[in-house]
């Protein structure tokens, strides 16, 4: 009877490790499934063409602004200059002096706020303009991934942001077809 314990309970250790060994075959055939992909999406966005014009219309806005800054500073520097040469002849009186050096000080914090305000600006727009562009090229690898069972993508134009991928395909070619790229 002893025995035939023994056996049993061998027979039950078996049968524990077989279903511990078939769950492990499925949980590494399930780890060895799993499919990479990868491609750099700054190269991508500088291929699409509404990029090319989103930058070009950057560009204009950004010039348009500077050129204001420029002809704001160069009338604080006429003002500046011409106070630098009355205060060298002593032509302005004490208060007067004060009152412009006031004035000329408050000018320049003003050029200065202007200068972050237009900086602002110009980063408003260039978000403004490349969103669309942005989304539809996520729409587009959302795709990709999807309907080629990706687990991941990486963007490889992000600094080390994929230091090692085993087996990886490169989806720039399904994505660009995907956003009729040549």
């Amino acid at each position: 009877m002893h025995t035939q314990f023994k056996f049993i309970e061998m027979m039950k250790r078996i049968k524990q490790v077989i279903i511990v060994a078939v769950m492990l075959v499925g949980i590494v055939s399930v780890a060895t499934a799993q499919k990479y992909g990868h491609l750099n999406s700054a190269n991508l966005l500088m291929q699409m063409p509404a990029a090319q014009d989103a930058d070009k219309e950057l560009a204009s806005f950004q010039e348009t602004k500077v050129k204001e800054i420029e002809t704001i500073y160069k009338a604080w520097e006429a003002k500046a200059l011409d106070f630098q040469k009355k205060m060298a002849e002593g032509t302005l009186a004490q208060i007067d002096a004060q009152k412009l050096q006031g004035e000329l000080e408050t000018e320049r914090q003003s050029i200065i706020t202007k200068e972050s305000e237009v900086q602002q600006a110009v980063a408003d727009k260039r978000n403004e303009l490349l969103q669309p562009i942005v989304e539809k090229i996520n729409q587009a690898i959302e795709d990709v991934g999807k309907e080629g069972s990706y687990t991941m993508i990486f963007d490889t134009s992000v600094f080390n942001a994929m230091l090692y991928v085993r087996d990886a395909d490169d989806v720039m070619a399904l994505v660009k077809a995907k956003l009729n790229l040549p």
